[in-house]
This record gives structure tokens, sequence and C-alpha cells, in this order.
């Protein structure tokens, strides 16, 4: 075995001893720093390379911490002025996975950077802390190279915002294949509309001639000889 196949089954091992002591240190350490700073190195560097990082220029890691534990209701002094169904203040359950929300942090904090992944590092009684990979888009190593410059597309502006991350598709259930999963692609909002909203026999005719102007000129003589007229015209290409 290689040295990051040992590290692996190290990591995976975290109640040894060994690992057990360490990782007092690290909490030690890292309670010590502000919630989003940057590392020098990453911690765990097996999980790094596995996840896209590469020690060369153009990437970074960040470290952030995140509070654990359910969400609370944002409301003064504790009470919520309405029906007894929406009383509850504690124990609200959050859509999205902590690790997900370490990404929205370090993408806010640095703006200009894209965030490729991340990975768990640590936790205590009270946070959790989650190593996220960075990349400069306008970095000229970044740019030159075909394997990671698709991350410089403008499209790719903060992924993690928009659950394009592995964590975030993660969130959003794009894990699950099969029956599980048919109404989670491409998105649930998309796949609701797709099953609920019924589109307008122009809109429908205009779809048609662009994936396939024949049959749609078939379809339209066909309601021309019918007697029905469109209100919006479809031009004939």
């Amino acid at each position: 075995m290689g040295a990051y196949k040992y590290l692996q089954e190290f990591w995976q091992k975290k109640q040894s001893d060994v690992f057990r002591f360490l990782a007092r240190l690290r909490n030690w350490e890292y309670r010590q720093l502000p919630a989003v700073h940057r590392a020098s190195r990453p911690t765990r560097q097996d999980k790094a390379r596995r996840v896209g990082y590469k020690a060369k220029q153009g990437y970074c890691i960040y470290r952030v911490r995140v509070k654990r534990g359910d969400r609370k209701t944002k409301v003064a002094k504790g009470i919520v002025y309405g029906k007894p169904t929406n009383h509850g203040v504690n124990k609200i359950k959050m859509a999205r996975n902590l690790r997900s929300v370490a990404e929205e942090r370090v993408g806010r904090k640095c703006s200009t950077l894209r965030v490729l992944n991340s990975y768990w590092v640590a936790q205590d009684a009270a946070h959790k802390w989650y190593e996220v990979v960075m990349v400069d888009p306008y970095h000229k190593v970044i740019r030159d190279d075909p394997r990671v410059n698709w991350i410089c597309k403008p499209t790719m502006k903060h992924r993690e915002l928009r659950g394009l991350t592995s964590a975030g598709r993660k969130g959003r259930g794009l894990f699950n294949k099969g029956t599980r999963a048919t109404k989670l692609r491409p998105s649930v909002r998309a796949s609701y509309r797709r099953r609920n909203l019924i589109a307008s026999v122009a809109t429908a005719k205009r779809g048609l001639l662009a994936r396939n102007p024949e049959e749609s000129r078939k379809i339209e003589d066909h309601l021309d000889n019918i007697g029905w007229t469109s209100t919006t015209s479809t031009t004939r290409a």
C-alpha cells in the first residue's frame, strides 16, 4: 500500500488512542482560531487530493467552523405571536448539511475564489470544522490546466450557493438513484413544474418547431384544417 492508503485507514479508525489524542490537540488549536481562516496545508492530504486538491499554484485551503445541532427560529425573546402550530423555536431541522453551510460561508468570505470541494476534519461538542478547497480562477496555472480550467467559466461563480458542489448535490438528493429519485431531477422545482403546469398550445408549437420543424408543420396544417386559429402565430422556418 502507498502512503495515502495508510493515511486513509488512520482517519477511518477514529476511536483509536492515537487518533483521539491528536483530535484533542487539534480541536484545542482550532478553537483559538477565527471561524474562517486560511490553512497553510491540508490536514488530510489523502482526502484533499481525492476531492481535487493539487499542491501547486492557484489552489488554497480554508478551514471553517460551523455550529453543530439544530437551527433556531429567529424571533424576539423566543416568542412566536401566532398559532400554536408555529410556536416551535428549538429543534428546527435545516434542509442542507453543515458541510454545505461551511462552503457557503467561505465562498462569501473569499468571493473572488471558487469553491471546488470540501471535507470534514474535526468536531467537538459544539462545533464542526471543515476544510474547503478553493481555486483562483484568474491564476495562469489554473487557466492553462485543461483538467480544472472548467471552473474559470462565469457560470461557475458561487457554485456553493446554488447547490452545485458535492455537498450541495447531496443535500438536494441527487446522490440517490432509481425510483427514489424520480422527482428530484433536474431539481425538485423543475420536476414539479413539469408535472403540474400546463403549457399553452402556442408554446408547445414553438418548442416542437425548434426540435422537429417537419412534424410541426404537419400539426400546424392539421390545426388549420379543423379551423383552429392561434392568437400567437408561429412563423414557419
